[in-house]
């Protein structure tokens, strides 16, 4: 019998002796900070959802992002709110539009961090929905140009990466031919590959101002009961052009993650989105959980299971933890 030869809480005594042979390492610089920018000034609107998240104004952006980088988040992702929505999301690629803007600004004051930006209509549309829509359908094909200029405004303004969540097919490689084509083919893409219709992106809607006003996006999004399909469309994607993958939700998918790291060498993003943070939040503040503790227990899973990054809203938090935790 291997015991008592083998004993395996012999590497288990002390702190120093756990960190030393610890196979699961988190850093600052595994996190992506998603943010909201918003139209106006001054303005810091809590997400009643979302306990210690806001939509912000430009001009406050700038400091919360400037934060950002001190704490050695490499990389944050920004969400607009526009002042108008109408039924093909046009605001979302009004070269003067409120990202467009956000991205000149924080990248004149900010210019060492790197700005990512979701591409997708949802935001801007005033069905709620991530296509064109026409009689109650998603159409998939007119979307991608929608699609196609976003991406352009965006890297006009300077943005550093760009990051289609939609779930259109061909979305991918309709932004990879426009970026090349306009002069930006050193643009990375990150493509939301496996983006699962999940009941736990409800905090989301609200903050984006998002909620479908008919239906639902099943016809979409990715079904949560299949996996080998979440393997078919990050290939798709990676042949398309997409330099990173992303899984999405997170902690619910993540045999997913680990699927796709054996099967692809490109990095591959993890969004723990905002249901997983306000569940965390919200049994921290009933005094249920440790609230930073299982935090940082989540963030290494999605870490273990082989994401390279993680979008999370809990960044800012889990830096400080880990920033004093190594000095």
């Amino acid at each position: 019998m291997a015991f008592p030869r083998h004993r395996m809480r012999r590497l288990r005594q002390h702190e120093s002796l756990r960190r030393l042979v610890r196979e699961t390492h988190l850093t600052p610089n595994d996190l992506i900070y998603p943010l909201f920018v918003t139209v106006g000034k001054n303005q810091k609107t809590p997400i009643s959802s979302m306990p210690g998240q806001y939509r912000w104004s430009i001009d406050l952006l700038v400091k919360e992002v400037a934060e950002t980088h001190q704490l050695g988040i490499p990389a944050v992702m920004l969400f607009g709110i526009p002042d108008r929505k109408d039924a093909r999301g046009t605001a979302a690629y009004d070269p003067k539009g409120i990202v467009q803007e956000a991205i000149r600004i924080l990248k004149s004051q900010v210019p060492d961090l790197l700005i990512i930006t979701d591409v997708c209509i949802d935001e801007y549309t005033d069905h709620g929905h991530c296509g064109v829509v026409q009689d109650g359908k998603i159409l998939n094909d007119e979307t991608l140009e929608c699609l196609r200029q976003m991406a352009w405004t965006h890297a006009e303004a300077g943005v550093d990466m760009v990051a289609p969540s939609d779930m259109m097919d061909g979305r991918v490689g309709a932004i990879r031919e426009e970026l090349d084509r306009s002069g930006f083919c050193d643009m990375p893409i990150m493509s939301y590959a496996a983006k699962y219709a999940s009941s736990l992106y409800a905090p989301f809607r609200e903050a984006a101002d998002s909620t479908p006003a008919f239906g639902d996006r099943r016809s979409y999004q990715m079904d949560p009961a299949n996996a080998r399909e979440a393997l078919r469309e990050v290939e798709l994607d990676v042949e398309e052009g997409a330099d990173i993958v992303m899984v999405k939700p997170a902690l619910p998918y993540l045999d997913v993650i680990a699927q796709t790291r054996a099967q692809v060498s490109v990095p591959i993003a993890a969004y723990q989105v905002s249901g997983e943070y306000s569940m965390i939040k919200a049994a921290g503040q009933q005094g249920w959980i440790d609230e930073s503790k299982v935090m940082m227990e989540t963030l290494l899973s999605i870490k273990r299971a082989g994401a390279d990054l993680i979008l999370t809203y809990f960044a800012k938090e889990a830096a400080q933890i880990l920033n004093r935790r190594y000095t």
